[in-house]
């Protein structure tokens, strides 16, 4: 088997992401089929940042396109400024009125106004939204379509021809084509059930929260302060609070801020005190806050009397 995949995940790794092996194989293949590559997983796992990873690790612009409930078209792709179109036109009145008035009859004067439609019908009228700007971008983009289950079925419907063209039309200018095929990342929580037709078109890869052994390696890579045994502890805590039924279980994000608020605060162990200081930093809502606490205040004596 080729080792393109292993050097994509050290260039990933540069960039301070850690991939296994088979979400490196994965986006290889992405690149090298021109595919959609959809990640989904739970929130906080890391998809998003994997975008800007591998666009950064390939040399290519992010662009990105968050979604949202009642995202159209014209937020997407673009909008065509009319009232800049017309505020031109009135500047432009004069000049008009000067070069009309030199024609010798009407259909001479039609010509020249025809002559200066490119005036009112270009470009500098378009105000391109992300996936335009990812279709005409000079270099190779990278496309990040973040939280695409948040938006509509009608817009996803929408996504696909784009998806497969990678060309739009713009009624004042005709159809613009890709000028380099961008790759793309769909991320997914999956707060709801995404189309058969979509899934169709994309690789698909299903990213988890991390192993053990991996959380502790992220986060000595991004928190190389934080001292070996005490790095261990903060992982093994939050892996077992992922355990809880929690409204929001703690991402890989969360992990590495409370590992830096230790550090800030120049902690050496985990004890209750600081447990109760810093835990908010992890635990977003109260009630999570209250059932952590239950948790480790059972264990806690379960230890004493062990």
């Amino acid at each position: 088997m080729s080792d393109a995949p292993a050097a994509l995940g050290q260039a990933l790794g540069a960039q301070g992401y850690i991939a296994g092996d088979e979400l490196t194989t994965v986006l290889f293949l992405a690149q090298q089929l021109e595919r959609p590559l959809l990640a989904e997983g739970p929130a906080g796992v890391g998809k998003t940042a994997l975008a800007g990873a591998w666009a950064a690790a390939a040399g290519r612009r992010l662009i990105r396109l968050q979604c949202y409930e009642g995202l159209d078209e014209s937020r997407a792709l673009y909008e065509w400024e009319y009232a800049r179109q017309m505020l031109y036109t009135q500047l432009l009145r004069d000049k008009l009125g000067e070069m009309l008035a030199r024609a010798g009859s009407l259909a001479d004067a039609a010509d020249r106004l025809a002559a200066e439609e490119e005036v009112f019908f270009s470009e500098r009228f378009l105000l391109a939204r992300p996936l335009l700007q990812a279709i005409t971008s000079e270099e190779p983009a990278l496309l990040l379509i973040d939280e695409i289950d948040r938006a509509d079925a009608e817009f996803e419907a929408f996504l696909l021809e784009v998806l497969s063209e990678f060309q739009v039309s713009v009624p004042e200018l005709g159809t613009i084509r890709a000028r380099h095929r961008p790759a793309v990342v769909l991320t997914s929580n999956h707060t709801r059930e995404l189309s058969v037709a979509l899934r169709r078109r994309c690789l698909y890869i299903f990213i988890d929260y991390p192993t053990q052994e991996a959380e502790l390696e992220i986060l000595r890579l991004h928190v190389p302060q934080l001292n070996e045994r005490l790095a261990a502890r903060v992982v093994a805590l939050v892996q077992g609070l992922r355990d809880l039924d929690l409204r929001k279980n703690p991402g890989i994000s969360e992990t590495i801020d409370w590992a830096k608020a230790l550090v800030a605060l120049e902690a050496d162990t985990l004890d209750r005190r600081t447990l109760e200081r810093t835990l908010s930093v992890l635990l977003k809502h109260e009630q999570d806050l209250q059932r952590a606490r239950r948790r480790l205040a059972a264990r806690a004596e379960q230890d004493a009397a062990g």
